[in-house]
């Protein structure tokens, strides 16, 4: 009888001793080489120093069984070492941030509101989706009312999306400093005055997405002037991208400035940042995105077999317009979310150490702790606000989740670092107004560029995968200058409310439209149909037909580069 054949742990990895040359023998060493390759491939080692860190059973298989061969055999060591990078405070702050601040304040050809604003017009808004796309809906409301010379009555809040939240806007957002901060700009009341001792019924309408000052003039004037008070339904993304100065730093006013949040909120965020202080200098805020319904409007796919696809497949139906994907095609053009891992390896790839302090500001993550675990073992420093904070103090807001999302908005806002996993609505609010504060660090993964990286990463050593993604994420740092002047989306990129200060006159500006010597300007983003990453996650209320009291021809039908409505809508 051949000799007992026995399996060694040996540095972490599993080897085979040599066996006797039979055919039976080879057989079975073929068949158990095959079972050690997929071994590895399912774990293969994160070091940290000394250690090995494995990745858990399933869901997420990042490579596909043909890739392992190409990955496992003949792979070199990948030992992720523990400390962080020699750049120190360069790699918290940007260098060239000190020379940016925000200019929103309205020119002089910007006439007060008092003497333009008709007597009797009424704008309503009813907001779409999740708390951050329903922030745009009221940001973009005030331009709205501004062009249309109407007075805002403060917008409704979407309480019929996937969060079933029924907070109004007065529970999350401060009123009084929203009316008397844009006292200049726009008349805004909290409800429309009585007429013979009724309330006057709104004419209902919707107007197509990316509208101009024109087509707010052609479509909704009419109607405003006839009826006096008009709502305008499914309220989001509904303002061009593109505006004349005065109504972009309109904008800016609004969501940096009057769009507050209540006290209560305030001070549990602020709570949760001190308490991110207490346990670092710095700290990094990440929002993850990984959520199955996100996950599954994708239409991307991480190899999790026939449990993920049916998993995510029951989801996706929600979505009945949704045309499939080739969920290969979608991540090697970067839009998929990167996973908890791929995140993590990126940031100690950049520089930062297993010390860090990690805030996350994440839904249920699909596949749970399993999938988060080596992102933890990347930074075992892993906080949320369920961490930071006890049941009994976040018992007031545990009900209402767009109240739940606004304390992740804080912590991410007031973070050294913010990371986004991709481009979502909270992401771009974020990114935009930490621009808009001094160019804060802002991390966006260029998920094109390292989706072949993190699919061959067990083929090259540490150092090589950290100098490529250092390589691949130049221009997608938060630093000044990254997108062309006039590109990108407005709540992303300001640049109508940035100016840089001139050398020498410190309080002086010019336009922030300029580059350094020598260095290109260039561009990460574009003005493109909406896909996963312009949506937020979560929601899916059906769209079901307009309310618009507006015969079918003239309702919502869209057509040149206006967006296309779709079933359902995302939240954050």
């Amino acid at each position: 009888m051949g000799s007992r054949r026995r399996r060694h742990h040996h540095h972490g990895r599993w080897v085979v001793p040599a066996i006797a040359p039979t055919a039976a023998a080879c057989a079975a060493a073929g068949l158990l080489f095959f079972v050690v390759a997929f071994h590895c491939f399912l774990s293969p080692p994160l070091g940290d120093g000394a250690r090995v860190v494995r990745r858990p059973n399933p869901p997420f298989l990042l490579n596909k069984p043909a890739e392992v061969a190409r990955s496992v055999i003949g792979a070199v060591d990948f030992t992720v070492p523990s400390g962080g990078s020699k750049l120190g405070e360069e790699l918290w702050e940007s260098k060239a941030a000190g020379n940016f601040f925000g200019c929103s304040n309205a020119t002089k050809q910007f006439a007060d509101a008092n003497a333009v604003t008709k007597s009797d017009r009424y704008l309503m808004i009813a907001t779409s989706g999740g708390l951050n796309q329903q922030r745009t809906g009221i940001i973009d409301a005030v331009v709205a009312a501004r062009i249309l010379n109407a007075t805002l009555v403060i917008p409704k809040l979407d309480e019929e999306s996937f969060w079933k939240d029924a907070s109004d806007f007065a529970e999350i957002f401060d009123v009084n400093s929203f009316i008397s901060s844009l006292s200049n700009d726009v008349k805004v009341i909290r409800q429309l005055p009585e007429r013979d001792g009724k309330t006057p019924s709104p004419y209902k309408m919707r107007i197509p997405r990316k509208c101009t000052p024109k087509c707010y003039e052609n479509r909704v004037l009419p109607a405003l002037v006839k009826k006096h008070v008009v709502q305008l339904t499914k309220f989001d993304y509904r303002v061009s991208n593109r505006l004349e100065t005065d109504l972009q730093k309109l904008r800016c006013r609004v969501n940096y400035h009057a769009l507050q949040f209540t006290d209560p909120i305030l001070r549990m965020g602020e709570l949760l940042v001190q308490r991110m202080r207490v346990k670092s200098g710095h700290f990094i805020a990440l929002h993850l995105r990984f959520e199955p319904d996100m996950l599954a409007f994708s239409g991307c796919y991480y190899g999790g077999g026939d449990i993920e696809r049916r998993e995510l497949g029951e989801i996706r139906k929600r979505w009945k317009t949704l045309h499939a994907s080739n969920p290969d095609r979608e991540r090697r053009h970067g839009k998929c979310p990167l996973t908890p891992e791929e995140v993590g390896l990126m940031l100690r790839a950049l520089g930062f150490g297993k010390d860090i302090h990690l805030y996350v500001a994440s839904g249920e993550v699909y596949g749970g702790e399993e999938t988060l675990a080596p992102l933890k073992a990347l930074f075992p420093n892993f906080h949320s606000k369920e961490t930071l904070a006890s049941k009994e103090e976040l018992a007031p807001f545990l009900p209402y989740s767009s109240r739940m999302a606004a304390l992740d908005f804080i912590v991410c806002d007031r973070s050294d670092v913010f990371v986004t996993n991709n481009n979502g609505n909270m992401a771009r609010m974020l990114a935009g107004r930490r621009r808009y504060f001094g160019h804060r660090r802002t991390i966006r993964p260029n998920a094109k560029k390292l989706y072949s990286l993190f699919l061959n990463r067990t083929s090259i050593s540490w150092h090589t995968f950290a100098s490529k993604v250092q390589t691949f994420q130049k221009g997608f740092m938060g630093e000044p200058n990254e997108i062309k002047p006039g590109r990108g989306e407005f709540h992303e990129h300001p640049m109508d409310c940035i100016c840089a200060k001139s050398k020498g006159k410190t309080g002086q500006n010019r336009s922030h439209q300029i580059k350094r010597a020598g260095e290109p300007m260039e561009n990460h983003s574009s003005d493109g149909d909406l896909d996963w990453r312009d949506l937020d996650y979560g929601e899916h209320a059906p769209l079901g037909r307009d309310s618009s009291n507006e015969p079918e021809s003239d309702d919502i039908r869209v057509g040149g580069s206006d967006i296309p409505e779709l079933e359902d809508m995302m939240s954050d």
